[in-house]
This record gives C-alpha cells, sequence and structure tokens, in this order.
C-alpha cells in the first residue's frame, strides 16, 4: 500500500509543490492526535474572541491555525498564506513558489459534540520580487495547483488533488502516515441524495425553494423519485459523503443578511471543493457561474454553492 509521499512522486508532483503538500498534511496529523485529547487537554470550548467574518473563535480554530500558520511560514517554498481565521494574508518567502489558503478547522461548532470536522487547503504557484499583497490571492480557482482536505472522522483521512483525479488516502495510526486507499474517485452522475440547511428555506429565492420542494415530494412530485436528506453541518463532511457515495450539497444564495448573500468562503471552501468535484466528474457552480471561473474580489469573499453530482447540478441550475 502506498503512501503519500511514493504517490506524489509517482505522480511526478513538482519537489517544492511535494514539500508544502507534505508540511500541510503532517500539521494535520498534529491537528488530528490534539482534537483526539480533546477536553483531557483542556482545548475544546470558546477562545473569547472574534476571527475577522465576526464569528466566535473556538479555542481549535486558534489552535489549528497557528500550527498551520507557523508550520507552513517555515516552509521556503511557502511565498505567503491565507487563513479563514487571519484577517489579512501573511507573507513568508519572498523567494517562495506557493501560496496556500485554508480553513484550518471547517465545522467548528460540531467540535464540542464531538461531531466531523477537517481542515480544507488550496494552492496556487506564484512567483515575484516583492513580499506577497493581498491582490497576489485573487486568482481563479481553475488556477489552484492542488487542493484537499482532511477529515476528522472515526478515521482521519486525507482527499487530494494535484489536478490528475483524487486520491483517498487513510491514516495510519501506528505510523502517523497516510496511506493510499482508493484511486481515482469518480462521483455518479446521477443521485437520490441531498444536504441542505432546510432551516433556511424561508430565506431562499423562490427558484432554489421550488427544486427543494420537488426534492422532498419524491415521488409524488414532478421528480417521480424519492430523495433522502443528509446534512453534517460541516462541508467537509458532506463533500466527503458526494466524493464516497454520491450526492448534492447546496448552500445557496438568500437574503437573510443582505451583507452575506453567500455563507461560504471563495477561497478557503469553494474553490478547493470545486476543484475536487471537478477533477472526480462532478461540478460545482453558484446559482449564476462555475465556481472555478470566479474572479475574487477580496480574500474573505463569499459565495453560493452547489456541487456534486453533474446532473442533479444541472437539474438544479435549471430551476
Amino acid at each position: 500500500m502506498q503512501n503519500l509521499s511514493q504517490v506524489l512522486a509517482a505522480s511526478a508532483t513538482p519537489e517544492s509543490l511535494q514539500s508544502v503538500l507534505n508540511i500541510t498534511i503532517s500539521t494535520c496529523v498534529d491537528i488530528s492526535n490534539a482534537l483526539k485529547k480533546g477536553s483531557l487537554a483542556g482545548i475544546l470550548g470558546m477562545a473569547g474572541n472574534e476571527n475577522v467574518q465576526g464569528e466566535e473563535q473556538k479555542k481549535l480554530d486558534v489552535i489549528s491555525n497557528d500550527m498551520l500558520k507557523d508550520a507552513l511560514l517555515a516552509c521556503p517554498a511557502v511565498r505567503a498564506i491565507a487563513s479563514e481565521e487571519e484577517d489579512d494574508i501573511v507573507p513568508a518567502h519572498t523567494d517562495g513558489e506557493y501560496l496556500i489558503a485554508f480553513d484550518p478547522l471547517d465545522g467548528s461548532s460540531n467540535i464540542d459534540i464531538n461531531a466531523m470536522v477537517g481542515t480544507i487547503f488550496s494552492l496556487y504557484r506564484q512567483t515575484g520580487d516583492n513580499p506577497a499583497t493581498e491582490q497576489d490571492f485573487l486568482i481563479q480557482g481553475k488556477e489552484q495547483v492542488a487542493a484537499g482536505y482532511v477529515l476528522y472522522g472515526p478515521s482521519s483521512m486525507l482527499v487530494l488533488t494535484t489536478g490528475k483525479g483524487v486520491n483517498m488516502f487513510t491514516l495510519d495510526p501506528d505510523t502517523h502516515t497516510f496511506l493510499l486507499t482508493r484511486e481515482n474517485v469518480q462521483v455518479a452522475q446521477d443521485t437520490q441524495e441531498f444536504a441542505i440547511n432546510m432551516s433556511n428555506q424561508r430565506f431562499w429565492a423562490d427558484s432554489m425553494q421550488n427544486y427543494v420542494n420537488n426534492l422532498v415530494a419524491g415521488k409524488n412530485g414532478s421528480r417521480n423519485k424519492d430523495f433522502n436528506m443528509r446534512w453534517v453541518a460541516a462541508m467537509v463532511g458532506d463533500v466527503h459523503r458526494i466524493l464516497c457515495r454520491g450526492g448534492i450539497f447546496i448552500y445557496p444564495w438568500d437574503n437573510k443578511d443582505p451583507s452575506k448573500p453567500g455563507k461560504l468562503r471563495l477561497m478557503y471552501e469553494a474553490n478547493p471543493m470545486a476543484m475536487l468535484l471537478e477533477q472526480a466528474g462532478g461540478k460545482a457552480h453558484t446559482h449564476t457561474q462555475r465556481i472555478l471561473d470566479i474572479q475574487p474580489e477580496a480574500i474573505h469573499q463569499r459565495v453560493a454553492v452547489i456541487l456534486g453530482a453533474a446532473n442533479e447540478v444541472d437539474k438544479c441550475l435549471s430551476y
């Protein structure tokens, strides 16, 4: 069974990119170990401050962010980092080759109930003569050179693409290494399973309400088939389920808060997950365009997300 380093080397991944990925993923192993200690290490609960999005931070949000930040800033191949938990980008090495954006702990509201959380990351290759700025990060998602996540569940799993398909790895707790357990993941084109936060239904556009109402109506509605609904409340968990057994995940545009018509962050969540889904044969859109074609306007920009089984994404968009 191949480990991560062997798979990266066999796929001719540049050594500099391998170094950034190995450091990122090694740090995720440390985050996984910290999560396992939970209350025993006094790391659960609130940190007592808010992030740049105005969300109250959990202790583990801060801890995992600091772990990744410290490790990546020490890597010579990293030019700069951007984190969901940082107000601004953090320059690293001017002669570095890669920009990395990450959500250090997606789904942190699940931490205190011992439910699924994960780390999501996205890499771009960019060089320059001057220290990196926020403007350098405003790159379309289709320019990503790698994207992935580590899911901290009953077993810790890494899902990764370097633009040559999607592979899944499982963390061996004895050797602390990720071993390849599933190659060339493909998402079925059709599905009977959807993930959406139904508590927000009253804030959605009429077209989205109509689409979801038809899913709920099942065989009694126009779709003429029954659908199941699942909702993990952590994008990393819902996307992992889609990559494993199919489905569609939707966090639509809504009018709940006019200043935040989209919930999910383009740079830290939507772009990396869109790359993974497209590499696995699925689709990823907002209600108006392909996610990977969006020209970012700010590092903390939010967008609507519709991703998963290609035919079901098309059906949703047809509304």
